[in-house]
């Protein structure tokens, strides 16, 4: 019951992060107002706490769940899909550090910063992508070293 319980846990933490990612896309636009500047940095925050609670979860299930750590340690397509976790996390960073100065700046951002930004978020959603497909490929066993 543990594993079921986790694996719906990181399932529906996993799409929340992507929905949160899909809206970042869809309002972070070259015209983009103060307004909605302030509120993506909000929305943002949240993308933070569901990649920290993707990892709890993602680990506690690697480690106590039913296929446990042995499973996963040994596989490519698991150290893949950390990676690609991993490498999504840092180009998040500067995606970020914008929406934070966006919103203390108290003017509209500049479409070239936000056409640079948008670019970073399009990168991030390519990598999620790919990192759905190793994490099926993992699931289906296929990577075991």
């Amino acid at each position: 019951m543990l594993d079921l319980i986790l694996a719906v846990l990181h399932h529906l933490l996993v799409f929340g992060l992507f929905g949160v990612l899909f809206s970042e896309l869809i309002v972070v636009r070259r015209g983009i107002g103060q307004a909605a500047a302030v509120r993506i940095a909000s929305v943002d925050f949240w993308y933070g706490v569901l990649a920290g609670l993707i990892l709890v979860v993602g680990f506690s299930r690697a480690i106590f769940a039913a296929k446990f750590w042995d499973y996963y340690a040994n596989n490519g397509f698991f150290w893949a899909k950390i990676v690609t976790f991993a490498l999504i996390g840092l180009i998040s960073i500067r995606p970020t550090v914008c929406f934070i100065r966006w919103r203390r700046s108290g003017v509209a951002p500049d479409d070239a910063e936000v056409t640079s930004v948008r670019r970073l978020i399009h990168i991030e959603v390519v990598l999620f992508a790919l990192l759905l497909g190793f994490a099926a490929a993992m699931a289906r066993g296929y990577g075991e070293f």
